[in-house]
């Protein structure tokens, strides 16, 4: 049995944090505008559009993983980037899985109000630039919904990572991929210890989002 050292665990998980949320952030960035936008506006196309942020959303992440290596490999169209294992290819791996849960899960949101909603907000008289801080408003539970479910999707993930990563020590070796390494050495009593570090990871910050979601049902 391998006991993982203290210092290792505290940088591996670090690490994690800093990865996952990173991709978080630039994932909500990207996706919530996109994802308002395709729940406000009808225009030709949009059809197309919302069928491929629902097929993304069920996209098999190391399928992802695997594009994201071939993009970034040496000798691919973005190889000259240098990304190829390193933090960097990673979050931009994770953006790709969490973009369409959050541009799908917003537009769910936005689709749920009211047809005449932004009719009613236009006859109150409520200038164009408080129109999209009462929107949020308006969807904010929709849009921790879609906070959860990108960070669980992302926090939890493997193949996109290892594939483009490589697991690197003291470099690019994250939560989910050491478990992985150490289960496959046989050194079940450090996996053990990850995966109990990364389930409670996940049970506090799922906790804390959730709290926040429905006391704002109040």
């Amino acid at each position: 049995m391998t006991e993982l050292p203290r210092t290792e665990l505290v940088d591996i998980t670090l690490r994690t944090l800093g990865v996952c949320g990173s991709a978080l952030g630039l994932a909500l960035l990207l996706g919530l505008p996109v994802g308002i936008a395709l729940g406000r506006r009808r225009f030709r196309g949009r059809a197309g559009l919302v069928a491929a942020v629902n097929s993304g959303m069920g996209a098999p992440p190391v399928a992802v993983g695997l594009v994201a290596a071939l993009l970034l490999w040496r000798s691919g169209p973005l190889g000259g980037l240098g990304w190829m294992y390193t933090p960097t290819a990673m979050v931009a791996a994770q953006v790709v899985i969490a973009l369409p849960l959050v541009v799908g899960i917003t537009l769910a949101a936005v689709g749920a109000l009211a047809e005449d909603w932004e009719l009613q907000v236009r006859a109150l008289g409520i200038p164009a630039r408080w129109r999209l801080w009462l929107l949020l408003r308006e969807i904010r539970l929709g849009l921790l919904a879609a906070v959860i479910a990108a960070l669980g999707g992302i926090l939890s993930e493997v193949g996109a990572v290892m594939m483009v990563g490589g697991n690197i020590a003291g470099e690019t070796r994250v939560l989910t991929t050491a478990i992985l390494m150490y289960t496959q050495m046989g050194a079940f009593e450090a996996a053990i210890g990850l995966a109990a570090v990364l389930l409670g990871l996940m049970g506090v910050l799922a906790g804390v989002l959730t709290a926040v979601q429905q006391s704002g049902r109040a």
